[in-house]
């Protein structure tokens, strides 16, 4: 049995929780606390100090784990290793996350992308266990896509940016130019949340279920299902975050993936209307502190 702290930092808010864990039986985290995202210093500080004080109440951490938005740099030779690279959020470029957070407890500490750490705690406890690989999409204020294959979390030259997919726009069907900053009408850019407000001029929570702008993201959600399947080849694709969630969304996702495979792959896998290879998350909205603590434990 190990002590593992955890910590899910997020754009507007930090989860911070530890779990006694044995490694094979899904954590219960014994308790969690919410840390708005405000500066580096006062944020990650406030995390180090729950975090020093859950190793009170269970006589030590062995390890921690933290699931981070970024980018990040995540080669342990960069001298900047455990840091957010370029971010939007303001302040935030060059923040030493994890070494800010090893100093204070004096632990190994582990890091990976907020999307990352969903995608390995849906592997180890979710609605991806038992796979060898598998990937995670969150879809909400912005869209990020984790990848596991060997139970391991993937990076290459950087970590997985599938968030960022060039798909295909029909003008006429949809004139929105795109919210992304960077590419336009990339994935991110025509999917998320903000995209979605600012094609309807409503927040994508005040729109009904039978509103035509679902189809038009399922139909570009679909497009990078089929886009994973030809390049990555995943066993399984998990669907999550707040727009992810949207009732019946997951319908379209794979009606549209569906069509845009077009037969090409024949396995069973993809049968029933890829029902089972489309799903939603096993651990709602716990998959994200799920997967800092899966990071703790490898640590550990």
């Amino acid at each position: 049995m190990k002590r593992i702290g955890a910590v899910e930092l997020g754009g507007t808010k930090a989860v911070v929780g530890a779990a006694v864990m044995d490694g094979a039986t899904r954590p219960r985290p014994i308790d969690t606390l919410r840390i708005p995202t405000t500066t580096p210093a006062e944020t990650l500080a406030r995390c180090a100090e729950a975090l020093q004080g859950l190793a009170t109440r269970m006589g030590g951490l062995d390890a921690v784990g933290v699931a981070s938005f970024g980018p990040l740099q995540l080669d342990p030779q960069h001298p900047g290793y455990g840091g957010i690279t370029r971010t939007p959020k303001p302040g935030w470029a060059g923040a030493p996350v994890r070494d800010h957070l090893a100093d204070a407890l004096g632990v190994p500490v582990a890091i990976d992308t907020d999307v990352n750490g969903a995608a390995l705690g849906e592997g180890r406890w979710g609605a991806a266990q038992g796979l060898d690989s598998h990937v995670y999409v969150t879809v909400g204020t912005g869209i990020g896509v984790g990848v596991v294959v060997g139970g391991r979390p993937q990076h290459g030259l950087v970590h997985p940016e599938g968030g960022h997919l060039l798909v295909r726009r029909d003008p006429v069907l949809d004139p929105y130019g795109g919210h992304c900053p960077y590419h336009a009408d990339c994935l991110e850019g025509l999917a998320c949340g903000p995209a979605i407000e600012a094609r309807i001029g409503r927040p994508a929570t005040d729109l009904p279920d039978d509103h035509p702008v679902w189809d038009l993201v399922g139909g570009y959600l679909g497009q990078m299902v089929a886009n994973l399947l030809f390049v990555l080849s995943p066993q399984r694709i998990v669907i999550g975050g707040g727009v992810g969630g949207r009732p019946g969304l997951l319908t379209r996702v794979r009606h549209h993936a569906h069509r845009h495979i077009g037969g090409y792959i024949d396995h069973p896998a993809l049968a029933d209307g890829l029902s089972g290879f489309i799903v939603p998350p096993g651990l709602d909205t716990g998959s994200g502190l799920a997967g800092a603590l899966a990071l703790g434990w490898d640590a550990a």
